[in-house]
């Protein structure tokens, strides 16, 4: 197979030499440099990538990427996208390509690790759709871009299983850019609901309560607003703005309703856990973090968040079992929260009062 890697860059030489390792294993790569510096474009060149630099103005993600995908040569039989702050695992190429062998598809996802604690451990985990065929496909939205069949009828995403791509950011590079994008993005198509729930979440992230719960309320309303699982996040999100702005009895009914929107998904539990504990309502937080960690199969989709997949169901679990007297539970509980969390003193304190009390 011909399997080619292509990207967009801009001043990222100080990544140049870790991504180059990591994409040798395919048979090319090609960058869209759209104004470095700092001299990422000969970095790359100097360990054989193939760049073209050109500005992008306005800028937007969509048509930076598929200008990159432009120079990727017409015998590809796959094309990788990655950008230079990601780093797959090895053997990434024979893995994909047992996965095309054995399941041949116009695209496919891989496990994509988007975060990582600070000991390294992962964090938020979904599965992206970042390979696929050479023709057909374009990349759609100014920010948060995702990649589109062109055709009349759907073709299949196969899983690249095995393959894993690991997103190592760096922490001083401004995002303040996707907020204009994201409003963009909603005037282009004001009755996409991706849109709407992207630009919502973003207003929650800037702490802009208001507008957060104006658009989430919107992405909501619309009527193609129909998976579960952005809705019950939508949910969680008002319910997180209710908190901000006083409205506590309010927020707990979008936390139910989150959960009753997606009950396969943890995270609508685990919030509603937590805002008991708050409460020191230790059954309802016993209800809802043991009701998360009956869950076991972790959703594919971007719609999973760390903390409901690391410590934070276990530690709520035994403080619920301690204070409801159970003390064996809290210690067994309170072992696995720090098993997930080694390097965590509070954990640590936790488990040694529980079974200093046992």
């Amino acid at each position: 197979m011909k399997i080619y890697v292509y990207a967009i860059c801009k001043d990222e030489k100080a990544f140049a030499d870790r991504w180059m390792d990591s994409m040798s294993e395919a048979d090319g790569v090609y960058v869209l440099d759209t104004g470095s510096q700092d001299g990422t474009p000969a970095a790359l060149a100097s360990r054989g990538a193939w760049v073209a630099c050109r500005e992008v103005v306005p800028w937007r993600f969509d048509k930076a990427r598929n200008l990159s995908l432009e120079l990727v040569p017409e015998d590809a039989d796959l094309c990788v996208c990655t950008d230079l702050d990601e780093v797959f695992e090895k053997d990434w190429r024979k893995k994909l390509e047992q996965a095309a062998l054995m399941q041949p598809c116009p695209q496919y996802r891989c496990r994509f690790v988007w975060s990582h604690g600070e000991d390294g451990r992962e964090g938020m985990v979904f599965w992206q759709n970042k390979i696929h065929r050479r023709h057909g496909f374009v990349w759609h939205y100014p920010v948060h871009e995702v990649l589109q069949w062109q055709g009349e009828k759907e073709v299949a995403l196969g899983d690249a299983v095995g393959v894993c791509l690991h997103h190592w950011p760096d922490p001083q590079k401004s995002r303040g850019q996707y907020l204009p994008l994201l409003e963009l993005a909603a005037r282009e198509e004001p009755e996409d609901p991706r849109c709407a729930h992207y630009l919502g979440r973003e207003y929650m992230y800037q702490g802009d309560w208001n507008k957060a719960e104006e658009e989430l309320l919107r992405h909501l309303a619309l009527p193609r607003s129909t998976w579960e699982a952005e809705r019950a996040a939508s949910m969680r999100y008002l319910a997180r703005c209710c908190l901000e702005t006083g409205r506590r009895q309010e927020a707990l009914r979008w936390f139910y309703r989150a959960v009753a929107e997606a009950p396969s998904l943890r995270e609508g539990y685990v919030e509603c856990a937590w805002y008991f504990s708050q409460e020191e309502n230790w059954p309802g937080v016993l209800l809802m973090s043991q009701s998360a960690l009956a869950l076991s199969q972790r959703d594919k989709t971007y719609i999973n968040e760390d903390f409901a997949w690391g410590s934070v169901p276990w530690d709520l679990s035994a403080l619920a079992f301690w204070h409801l007297g159970q003390k064996e539970k809290a210690c067994f509980y309170g072992a696995r929260a720090l098993e997930k969390e080694p390097e965590n003193q509070r954990l640590q304190q936790n488990l040694a009062f529980y079974q200093g009390e046992k």
